[in-house]
């Protein structure tokens, strides 16, 4: 071959999603578009909040000479004193642009921020089932993922990540709201993590940091709040984006918060001010930095989703399915009805349904839907749902 043996094994085993995903474009050239109900991808179906094409328009003919020079790899001033204000209130903590760095997403925040503080060896845990990209994003920087059991309802558990932490750990990995199970973790759960990882970074006497990935933090349902790790823990980073709370994921628009407690924060700022030029983001898109400025603490029609969500649990419990009703995200994980969720989720491409095996996230027996769908694609779909369900009855 060709390409780096890396690759090479990296593509035989990517990313189900995707592979649902190109599966779901050629089902439909083959059956119609309107025939495959495509639940892979968790792509925003709402348009932005109508302020964005506003500011938008304002934003491109006012930006003036240099609006699209380079600019401070961390970012524009304006963009991170805008983020570090509204995040002031979000998380409970004094925030300045000093803390704060606009990236590529929040893609190139994780990558960033493990570039920043990964040696060779070291261990990142994370709760499973997560977000399946986590495994290449800290093997692209010389780490190695550990998943780490959850309870059965997903919540975060405290002995599991305790008996998992050893010399080589550097970081514990959250993703709440959770992709895929739309798990929130209560402000119970993260107190007792912050201080199980504060004493266990005194006795290993290694710095042990909190990373919060919260790209769904605004979507959450049934008065539902999410807790700020900043109020818990000193040695915390956040990873955040615009591309679902605003609708806009192609803009690839997203940001790094510190805590402004970090023991290291002038060493981890300076550190990731140089991974975000090395890696090649070098700087977030200007323009999308002058939109996001003025559009703090906007979101898109939260509702929906929500609606979204209670016609897909309540058409699937009537078919027999078994799953958590989700606090927040756009995604359900509800239980295959036999222990091999691949062969489940073969059975539901047979009846035109695209979904995602549950072991591509570390939680195998299950299955993930995306439900930021049209909502007779959920509708239409659900007699398929029943007859492959009463297949494996």
């Amino acid at each position: 071959m060709t390409i780096a043996k890396k690759i090479e094994n990296i593509l035989s085993r990517s990313s189900w999603v995707r592979k649902m995903f190109e599966e779901g474009a050629r089902l439909k050239a083959e059956h119609g578009a309107d025939k495959v109900y495509d639940f892979s991808l968790g792509n925003p179906n709402l348009p932005p909040p109508e302020k964005f094409n506003e500011i938008l328009k304002d934003k491109i003919v006012s930006c003036g000479p240099g609006g699209h020079a380079y600019m401070p790899n961390i970012g524009y001033p304006e963009a991170c004193k805008a983020v570090a204000d509204y995040l002031s209130s979000e998380q409970q903590a004094q925030i300045t642009e000093k803390e704060v760095i606009m990236t590529c997403g929040a893609a190139g925040a994780l990558n960033v921020i493990l570039k920043a503080i990964l040696d060779p060896g070291d261990e990142v845990l994370v709760p499973a089932p997560y977000f399946v990209e986590y495994d290449f994003y800290v093997d692209n920087h010389g780490g190695a993922l550990k998943p780490v059991p959850t309870t059965p309802n997903f919540n975060l558990d405290i002995d599991a990540i305790e008996y998992a932490i050893n010399k080589k750990t550097k970081a514990i990995l959250i993703n709440s709201p959770n992709n895929p199970t739309g798990q929130v973790y209560s402000e119970e759960s993260l107190k007792l993590l912050a201080e199980l990882i504060e004493n266990k970074g005194k006795e290993l006497n290694r710095t042990l940091y909190l990373l919060s990935d919260e790209p769904y933090r605004k979507i959450v349902y049934d008065g539902v709040k999410v807790p700020s790790i900043f109020a818990f823990y000193n040695e915390s980073i956040l990873a955040s984006s615009y591309s679902k709370d605003i609708s806009i994921p192609g803009e690839r628009l997203g940001f790094i918060a510190v805590n402004p407690k970090a023991g290291f924060k002038k060493e981890l700022m300076a550190a990731m001010g140089l991974a975000n030029r090395i890696l090649g983001f070098v700087n977030a898109p200007a323009l999308m930095q002058r939109v996001i400025a003025a559009m703090q603490g906007m979101c898109v029609d939260i509702s929906e989703y929500r609606r979204k969500r209670d016609l897909l649990c309540d058409g699937l419990a009537a078919c027999g399915y078994e799953f958590l009703k989700p606090s927040g995200a756009f995604y359900l994980f509800p239980k295959t009805p036999i222990p091999d969720d691949v062969k489940f989720v073969k059975a539901l491409q047979e009846e035109l349904i695209l979904a995602v095996p549950g072991s591509g996230f570390g939680g195998p027996g299950h299955f993930r839907i995306a439900y930021c769908v049209e909502d007779k694609t959920i509708t239409n779909a659900l007699p398929g749902f029943k007859k492959v369900m009463e297949k494996f009855k």
